[in-house]
């Protein structure tokens, strides 16, 4: 069989599994798996692990575990050895999903996939039960595997609470592979194929500000009595510059991104920036999406407007996320950010400062056969050439599968395009990027090998 009969085959193979895809993407968008027990029970997790362990069994991986982890979550593991002399590739995605947030602010139901104007709409359509229907049509297409594949879910990625982590350091044999696919990305628009190499790092922290015993009148006392919530806002002003460029003395922030740009007229669209809105800091969208640390505050404790009295606050309380870029350490932007607030905290007001969690900045190699193989089937999907970008979010985990499996070489992609919303109301995937990403999985798959 030729190379153009086989792509061929392929694409018709992966086009007639689409309702199929449709239907699998419907019953994993109704798992409300959630993996946080406080907002949604436990069960829903479960029953999304079972669903994946069933379906990659049925498409052919022939050897299927399901492995309760550190934080109490539950690892789908499903594996088919390789053929002699032939490498193993490595499958990632993950079944848990975000809360749905303002259930009213969605224009269809979160729970129930709703085809709307060509693309389908529900809490993880994209991020990542999208990804895992794309691993899952690609091996559907493609019975015959010349390689060995190993598909491993997880269930608390989006908690970022180190489960799969801890487990791939402890069971470092059961998911070894040559190349490990990162079904948890997606490509720099619709119908553009594209390969994400650097991932920014992050530290969480929560800053809480104390200065009285208890509120006070504000009529009595405001003046000069100190208010923690003012303390605090002056403190997170300090943390960016008036033209929004993060400003945390010890972290970098004047890199500048090298490959692919991102047009701001695309970014205003992408990001639903209203319209007179200006854009943030002095560098292009993508030095500050990609190459620049990037502090956000994450939500504030303080009065509320509802139900306010008139009295001055005596505690405030946020939870920060600082993006930080490859080539800076977490450890030491954990203590910039630190010194920062404590140096910018007034009238010397008691300052708390909790860390929640810090992951390092990753880079994958290029130009291994798994990336030629990968770039070549991407072009070959989608019918143009692939390109590159960085990503503004973070992945730990790639860091571990880098320590674990230093030769493997580690490829980040998926059906999670901007339009999707991840993370967001109205989340939602492009069902053609499904297609394309299957075949191309299907298509390294079937040559990666050779």
């Amino acid at each position: 069989m030729t190379e153009d009969a086989r792509t061929a085959g392929l694409r018709a193979r992966v086009a007639a599994l689409m309702s199929q895809a449709k239907s699998d993407l419907a019953q994993l968008v109704s798992f409300r798996s959630v993996a946080d027990p406080r907002q949604f029970p436990p069960e829903e997790c479960d029953l999304a692990a079972q669903w994946v362990a069933d379906a990659f069994a049925a498409a052919g991986l022939t050897k299927i575990g399901l492995h309760e982890t550190q934080d109490g979550s539950t690892a789908v593991v499903a594996s088919r050895q390789a053929p002699e002399g032939a490498p193993t590739v490595l499958l990632y995605c993950h079944y848990d999903v975000q809360p749905p947030m303002d259930e009213g602010a969605w224009r269809t139901p979160p729970w129930e996939l709703t085809e709307r104007d060509g693309r389908w709409y529900g809490r993880g359509s994209a991020d990542c039960k999208g990804n895992i229907v794309m691993h899952l049509t690609a091996l559907r297409a493609l019975p015959d595997l010349p390689v060995g594949v190993t598909l491993v879910a997880e269930g608390s990625e989006e908690q970022g609470s180190g489960g799969l982590e801890r487990f791939v350091e402890a069971n470092p044999d059961l998911l070894r592979a040559d190349a490990i696919v990162i079904g948890d990305c997606g490509n720099f628009a619709a119908g553009v194929p594209t390969l994400t190499e650097t991932l920014r790092g992050n530290v969480n922290v929560v800053v809480t500000i104390e200065t009285l015993a208890g509120p006070l009148h504000s009529g009595m006392f405001g003046g000069p009595a100190p208010d923690a919530l003012a303390a605090l806002i002056q403190v997170l002003a300090s943390l960016r510059d008036e033209r929004g460029n993060t400003t945390i003395a010890g972290v970098p922030g004047d890199q500048v991104w090298p490959g692919v740009q991102y047009p701001s007229e695309q970014f205003h669209a992408d990001a639903a920036v209203l319209r007179g809105v200006e854009l943030t800091g002095d560098g292009t969208v993508a030095d500050m999406l990609w190459a620049r640390p990037a502090l956000t505050v994450l939500g504030i404790d303080a009065p509320p407007v509802v139900g306010s009295a008139a009295a001055v606050p005596s505690i405030a309380r946020a939870r920060l996320n600082l993006r930080i870029p490859p080539g800076t350490d977490p450890a030491q932007a954990y203590r910039a950010l630190v010194a920062h607030l404590d140096a910018h905290t007034p009238w010397h007001a008691e300052v708390t400062i909790e860390l929640e969690g810090m992951g390092a900045p990753f880079r994958s190699r290029t130009g291994g056969p798994a990336h030629v193989a990968m770039e070549a089937a991407l072009s070959t999907s989608y019918g143009r050439p692939a390109t590159t970008q960085g990503q503004g979010g973070s992945i730990p985990l790639c860091n571990v599968f880098a320590a674990t499996y230093p030769d493997a070489e580690i490829m980040l992609l998926g059906v999670e395009e901007p339009k999707c919303l991840i993370h967001a109301p109205n989340e939602s995937v492009d069902p053609k990027e499904i297609e394309h990403m299957a075949l191309a999985e299907a298509l390294f798959l079937a040559t990666y090998a050779g």
